[in-house]
């Protein structure tokens, strides 16, 4: 184009200048470019589908049926005007430069009968045979074409239509699948079929005589030649009679000849409902683990935790003791179980699982303080809310003797709570199993301890006997919830093998300051809680009436000399931190696992220096004596193994010089003769130590042989 200007300009004509504007004109017009992918297709069904791509806002398309010129066997330009056919067009926008454009017959292809003058259907087999164009026009102008050329046959359908009956397939177990195989034909008699139920008595008579025979003639289940009603007394041997059998005809060895032998059962998929508990199955005899019921044949349950969260349906298992803690908000007054339990819904009688039943004995208690029950509330005050007779604990004891219960008593904790609008509630439950007055107490291993179970600690009681009798206790460590303040802080049993670390607060002001040694004191009660036993199990199934199986636990005490005297706004010597030190050692193996004893537990206490900080601009502690500040008291455990050494010790000359050293060099001498000792158990020690001697004896021929000896020989002449 740049040459056509070049040109246009320098002759300056008056046709270049035409020429120039009609090149302009055709520039400034806009660009409806379309086109239909393919763009030729043969269609052999009812149904056409092609794509028209490009600028299709302003398309309009038309259908019209073309023919092949005579002389020249072309297809005329597209047009823009629409004509009748027998094809329906739609079109369906798919994108924003795309259009679905769809073409199907408007009639039937079902092929016409004799004598039949419907014009909805086909008279020759051929049916359709045409040449379709569809163009894309814009403002009669057509942009793009399609040719299509349809080869369509009619379809031959049967005269009946099929059934929506569905066949019920019998128990192929004892009915083959296919009772009768030689009925091929549906609706028609099959020759010597004679289990064909199309056949009817006149045609059976012609064939009756000569049906098929075997499982493919219908005998799937003849009788077998073992059967005692097959043998006729003509062709039966003498022992026939003896050995026959008598069987039903649904164990027939045909039906092998159906029936695959397998069956596979149907597992159910995933569901988002929920699942739906299975009926309680009650138990004749209570065994270790599983279920209490009433005597209603219902679960004995108890609030309890599964998977982290409160149950308050939870089954009692028999011979499990537990202990929960549950939190709620309450918002209002509770109207229903368990935070408001009368009396008169937990005396229910129970199976005692040897025939009979105990009724459970409550026993009422009041609570007055609610500091262990209430963690937080938003306005906690006298004229708020008033809630009575608030079910707070529940703490059950079952009786038990062998495998049955003896008797069962619940203490309900009772009391009222008053809160604004909302009040963290915590409530207890627990169950604990007993035996006379002894509550079973799981082990922590068999013999040795197990890592991660709990420590067993003891108080010795001397009884009148003089038998010292060792009652568990728990040695813990802080285990503080929501506050994180001492006084509220629960308390975590130490487990055996981890080391752990945990702490609580204490909220101390100046008043308490200037009282040092009740300030020395509160604080050693509470570490004196966390340890309330004198003696340790050394191992994890410790006998309780046996005081060899036990360890006494040393308390080191901090000597009074190297404390400083107490001052206005600071205390010193306060037991602000509890550490526990564990000494075990691995004793043997059982099945590959390590068993542990305890040989010693030392309990120290590190002092410190309490002092209010009033640095940071924060001085109201140091001005206001009921102002306080948070003092962190803790406790911590750690485990050490002691090693076994049953050796003397290495000298230096040993520990440097290791040539010799068989267990850092490939190269061992001192072992030079080892397959001549009696460690070596590759072969009999005889063989070994003939191979051996012969070995000496090359040895000792090869020296005297060698040129050491023959130089010697040679000097003695």
């Amino acid at each position: 184009m740049a040459n056509v200007f070049e040109l246009c300009f320098s002759r300056l004509s008056i046709s270049c200048q035409v020429t120039y504007v009609i090149l302009f004109i055709s520039l400034a017009q806009p660009q409806n470019i379309v086109d239909f992918k393919p763009s030729y297709l043969n269609a052999t069904g009812p149904t056409v589908t092609a794509l028209l791509l490009g600028n299709t806002s302003d398309i309009s398309l038309n259908l019209r049926t073309v023919s092949p010129s005579n002389t020249t066997g072309s297809i005329g330009l597209p047009s823009c005007v629409a004509e009748v056919t027998q094809w329906v067009l739609t079109r369906e926008q798919v994108g924003k430069t795309a259009v679905r454009v769809q073409l199907r017959l408007a009639k039937s292809l079902r092929l016409c009968g004799d004598n039949e003058s419907d014009s909805d259907c086909c008279p020759k087999p051929l049916c359709v045979l045409e040449t379709l164009q569809v163009s894309a026009c814009v403002g009669g102008t057509p942009q793009a074409s399609l040719l299509i050329q349809a080869r369509i046959f009619a379809r031959l359908l049967p005269a009946n239509a099929g059934s929506e009956n569905k066949t019920v397939i019998p128990n192929q177990v004892y009915q083959p699948l296919g009772s009768c195989p030689c009925d091929l034909t549906f609706g028609a008699c099959d020759v010597r079929c004679c289990c064909d139920t199309d056949c009817s008595s006149e045609d059976l008579k012609l064939f009756v005589s000569h049906c098929l025979p075997g499982p493919f003639g219908g005998q799937v289940s003849p009788a077998s030649d073992y059967q005692c009603s097959v043998q006729s007394s003509k062709n039966s041997p003498d022992w026939f009679p003896f050995l026959c059998v008598n069987s039903p005809p649904e164990n027939n060895p045909y039906l092998g000849l159906f029936y695959q032998g397998y069956t596979i059962t149907p597992e159910p998929g995933p569901s988002f409902q929920s699942p739906v508990s299975p009926a309680p199955v009650p138990v004749h005899v209570y065994i270790q683990g599983s279920p209490i019921f009433t005597l209603n044949d219902q679960y004995f349950t108890i609030p309890q935790k599964v998977l982290g969260q409160c149950v308050n349906n939870a089954p009692v298992a028999f011979l499990k003791n537990f202990e929960v803690n549950c939190v709620t908000l309450v918002r209002s007054c509770p109207t229903g179980s368990p935070l408001r339990t009368l009396p008169t819904d937990l005396r229910i009688k129970v199976k005692n699982g040897q025939g009979g039943d105990v009724l459970v004995d409550v026993i009422d208690d009041v609570a007055f303080d609610l500091s262990q029950f209430i963690s937080s509330t938003d306005a906690f005050s006298d004229e708020g809310l008033v809630c009575e007779n608030v079910t707070l604990a529940l703490d059950y004891k079952l009786y038990w003797e062998g495998n049955g219960i003896t008797s069962i008593t619940v203490t309900q904790t009772v009391g009222t709570i008053t809160f604004n609008s909302s009040v963290a509630l915590t409530t207890r439950y627990s169950a604990v199993f007993l035996n006379g007055e002894l509550m079973g107490e799981t082990n922590s291993g068999n013999p040795g301890y197990q890592v991660g179970k709990p420590v067993i600690a003891g108080i010795v009681d001397t009884l009148d006997n003089n038998t010292g009798l060792v009652q568990r206790v728990s040695i813990s460590l802080w285990k503080p919830v929501s506050d994180g303040f001492c006084f509220s802080a629960e308390m975590k049993p130490i487990l055996f093998g981890e080391n752990s670390t945990s702490g609580c607060l204490l909220p101390v002001s100046r008043h308490n300051l200037t009282q040092c040694d009740l300030l020395r004191e509160t604080v050693t009660s509470l570490q004196n809680n966390l340890m309330t036993a004198t003696h340790v199990a050394k191992s994890g199934n410790p006998d309780a009436f046996t005081t060899t199986d036990w360890v006494n636990i040393s308390i080191l005490t901090q000597n009074s000399s190297t404390t400083m005297e107490d001052s206005t706004n600071a205390c010193y010597g306060v037991p602000s931190h509890q550490h526990i030190h564990v000494w075990s050692l691995i004793t043997g193996m059982v099945g590959g696992v390590p068993q542990r004893d305890i040989r010693a537990l030392q309990v120290s206490y590190s002092m410190s220096p309490w002092t209010l900080d009033c640095g940071g601009g924060d001085v109201s502690p140091c001005v206001d004596p009921t102002e306080t500040q948070l003092f962190p008291i803790t406790s911590s455990v750690s485990f050490t193994d002691i090693l076994v050494n049953t050796g003397p010790p290495k000298t230096r000359f040993q520990i440097n010089f290791t040539e010799y050293d068989c267990n850092r060099n490939d190269v061992c001498w001192p072992e030079l003769a080892f397959p001549i000792t009696k460690y070596y158990t590759g072969e009999p020690y005889s063989q070994s130590l003939a191979k051996g001697l012969i070995l000496v004896f090359f040895f000792i021929t090869a020296s005297i042989l060698g040129t050491p000896w023959r130089q010697i020989r040679q000097a003695w002449k």
